[in-house]
């Protein structure tokens, strides 16, 4: 799980560091005539994918103490914000689409889509991992002293929420 988080972290660190070659070098940013980013709604949702992680910090230590239903019961929660965080992305993209901000408007749009894109398909593979663990725990496959897969979902899920505020802060914010 280490060697994939390094991986992760050079990709991620890759994108950000085009990004940021590409906005700063760019005389305005964001261009004339284009919509701007959801920044209230996108905090907010900020918040639903920060509050995942804290959720999933329930769970381990639910399981390191012996408490199934409490695994499960806060697995479930995790996976449910995780869904709602990219219900929300999915909105706003669909709203910016609407907008007139898509992939082909420009150096903008493509790396907006990209940058935050990319996030939300690792999002989205953490959901269904997330999915997948829920339902072995539900099973009762996870004993106290037994958990490595849900541990590394958990750790991979931190990476992805941690990720989160570092891309809000330079795409929506700087």
């Amino acid at each position: 799980m280490l060697m994939l988080l390094g991986g992760e972290t050079v990709f991620f660190g890759g994108l950000v560091a085009a990004f940021l070659q590409l906005r700063l070098s760019a005389d305005v940013w964001p261009p004339p005539f284009q919509p701007r980013l959801p920044v209230g709604l996108t905090a907010v949702n900020t918040l639903v994918l920060l509050l995942s992680s804290y959720t999933l910090v329930r769970a381990v230590r639910a399981i390191r103490r012996g408490d199934q239903r409490g695994l499960v019961a806060w697995l479930g929660r995790t996976a449910l914000l995780g869904a709602l965080f990219l219900t929300v992305q999915g909105v706003e993209w669909v709203r910016l689409v609407r907008f007139g901000l898509t992939v082909a408007s420009g150096v903008y749009g493509a790396t907006f889509y990209t940058l935050i894109g990319v996030h939300g398909a690792h999002v989205l593979g953490a959901v269904g991992w997330l999915t997948l663990v829920l339902a072995a725990a539900a099973r009762g496959r996870y004993t106290r002293h037994s958990h490595v897969s849900l541990s590394s979902c958990a750790m991979y899920w931190h990476f992805v929420v941690a990720l989160w505020p570092i891309l809000y802060l330079l795409v929506y914010i700087a």
